[in-house]
């Protein structure tokens, strides 16, 4: 698939509509090179990735599954939900944002878009090479019980769990925004001298 339109025709699918098998060691090397070729202003490399298949996965649910039991609120539903979350896909990637607030030169936002582009640039890697994806946060990637059990240390952040696998089903196009919507000359046309 040509770049532009694995970055044109890349979305969303939800773990329930992914099958097996998910990308072989090869394709995840890609994948993973190219997270690690996202931007990065200053050589920081603020991330790095935790790989999670085959029954690591069962151990994943389980720590889904402790963080909702660690509320007070929690739900049979909810906890039954998040035990098979990471089951639905064959490869779930964790994005971890490695960042250094107090960088002399380098803003943490920069860092956190270091971060966010690294997962999206597996993602794309992802579609191109003919896989469903799926980049998920919730409650679960800022909830301490899997922080813990993950090893996310105090200055990291969980940027995202990407679900990787095939298309269990065909899939219908994404809509797009239009172009009006989001896009605009500057300065206003109205305000050119």
């Amino acid at each position: 698939m040509e770049a532009i339109e694995a970055l044109l025709t890349r979305r969303t699918v939800p773990q329930v509509k992914m099958t097996g098998p998910g990308p072989d060691a090869a394709q995840l090397e890609t994948i993973l090179a190219a997270g690690m070729a996202a931007p990065d202003h200053g050589k920081l490399r603020p991330w790095r990735f935790l790989v999670i298949r085959g029954a690591a996965r069962e151990q994943l649910g389980e720590l889904f599954a402790a963080s909702v039991r660690a509320r007070p609120d929690h739900h049979p539903e909810e906890l039954e939900k998040q035990h098979k979350a990471p089951l639905r896909a064959p490869l779930l990637l964790v994005v971890i944002g490695c960042l250094r607030p107090d960088h002399p030169k380098i803003p943490e936002i920069e860092q956190i878009a270091s971060a966010a582009a690294a997962a999206q640039n597996m993602l794309v890697a992802a579609h191109a090479l003919g896989f469903a994806g799926k980049w998920s946060t919730g409650k679960n990637a800022y909830d301490p019980v899997i922080r813990e059990g993950l090893g996310v240390q105090k200055e990291e952040q969980i940027m995202g769990f990407l679900y990787l696998g095939s298309y269990g089903a065909e899939q219908v196009p994404s809509p797009r925004p239009e172009r009006s919507a989001v896009v605009a000359d500057w300065p206003p046309p109205d305000r050119e001298r």
